[in-house]
């Protein structure tokens, strides 16, 4: 049976685009936790780091899409060049701040400017879609970038606070930025790959995010993120609690591992069923599997019930990217992607701070309430939607049209 991984990088300049950007888009999770780690070392006041930290984000969060939406309408290299350049620039500003005792608004403007760092994912997942639009291997594709995202944010945190441990609070700050610099550089000098520009039918002006189908999704995967930072957070106060508090790190890496694997072997497969139900299905699995959560009173039940929730994470994010490629005009193709992970990050924001709450207020074992609820939420949001997400593909231009979803 032949390896449709090896299929998928078979095409030109795959490999090439695939390695560049997942180098680039390690500051995803390198930068958030590696300011917190910078300046909670630096300057001794958490407040602080988790202030800018935060500005960062929720900043990104709303230039991102802005940013992808200039992508969409002029061309990878023409608008991610100059934006990663601010970027780069205004994180040495915030890490020359920080060593060098600058004032505290240093801090804040370098963070809100450097949150001008487009989008990595999406670019990635526009090339792809360039190259395999309308046939099986797209499904593939996508699937390996869920799972080079979720190595992203395992590996890209934890390094970046070892680096800010062991050497010194600048230090992961300082790879992150050289990550973002170097791989962004290596990716959009690889023009042979890079999408056309496609002419909106849509009028001028128009956002991606007005697509009821990117709104369906968006909003289903924000709960989605709620109850990913759910899980880390109780789980950190449910092992504290037991007296076992470095048993978080494994709990917290065994959520990830299981989507890992359902996510590659996914991938592999060409289902023949429609999206929108494969959709429905992943997040009644993951809405189903929050409820043992509330029941996990040892580690060890802990590790299994946060394994068993995490199996479906993958493929909700194959399907939910896969849903945005057809559905989405291809004008749109970057900013649609965009805002969906934009909505996971800000439901992974909320949902650390209900998370946080709930466990300071009614005790670290009901803080998986918050992960119960978003998932219901998630599922109720996908099954209202379910009509809107298989409806017939958005017209593409200069291309073969997807496939059908029934």
């Amino acid at each position: 049976m032949a390896n449709p991984y090896a299929e998928i990088f078979r095409a030109r300049g795959a490999k090439g685009f695939a390695a560049a950007g997942f180098i680039a888009r390690l500051p995803i999770a390198m930068a958030p936790i590696g300011i917190v780690a910078m300046l909670s070392q630096a300057r001794g006041e958490y407040w602080l780091a988790g202030a800018v930290s935060a500005t960062f984000a929720l900043t990104n969060a709303f230039v991102a899409p802005q940013i992808s939406r200039l992508i969409d309408g002029r061309g990878q290299s023409v608008i991610a060049a100059p934006a990663t350049f601010v970027s780069v620039i205004a994180f040495l500003v915030l890490i020359a701040a920080t060593n060098q005792e600058w004032p505290v608004w240093t801090l804040f403007v370098s963070a809100f400017l450097a949150a001008a760092m487009p989008s990595m994912p999406a670019m990635v997942r526009a090339r792809w879609t360039e190259i395999f639009r309308g046939r099986p291997q797209i499904n593939t594709a996508f699937a390996f970038e869920s799972v080079a995202d979720e190595l992203v944010y395992i590996a890209g945190a934890s390094l970046s606070v070892g680096l800010a441990v062991a050497l010194f609070p600048e230090a992961g700050m300082l790879a992150s930025t050289l990550f973002l610099a170097v791989g962004m550089t290596a990716f959009l000098l690889q023009r042979s790959t890079e999408p056309a520009v496609h002419v909106s039918t849509d009028g001028p002006g128009r956002s991606a995010i007005r697509q009821r189908p990117v709104q369906i999704v968006t909003l289903a995967l924000i709960f989605i993120g709620a109850i990913f930072a759910t899980a880390e957070v109780s789980a950190v106060a449910i092992t504290k609690e037991l007296g076992q508090p470095g048993a978080a790190t494994l709990v917290i890496g065994v959520y990830a591992a299981g989507s890992f694997v359902v996510g590659l072997v996914l991938g592999a497969l060409n289902l023949k069923m429609p999206l929108q139900r494969q959709l429905a299905i992943a997040v009644t699995i993951i809405a189903l599997t929050t409820v043992p959560l509330l029941f996990a009173d040892t580690v060890a039940l802990l590790v299994v019930a946060v394994f068993v929730s995490g199996l479906a994470v993958s493929p909700t994010f194959i399907t939910a990217f896969g849903l945005i490629e057809r559905r989405v005009p291809e004008s749109m193709l970057t900013e649609g992607v965009t805002w969906v992970m934009t909505g996971i990050g800000i439901g992974m924001a909320f949902g650390a701070f209900a998370a946080g709450w709930v466990v300071d207020t009614f005790g670290p074992q009901n803080g998986f309430w918050v992960s119960v609820i978003s998932g219901s939420a998630a599922l109720l949001t996908v099954l209202l939607g379910q009509h809107v997400l298989g409806g017939e593909p958005s017209a593409r231009t200069g291309s073969a049209l997807a496939q059908p979803a029934e």
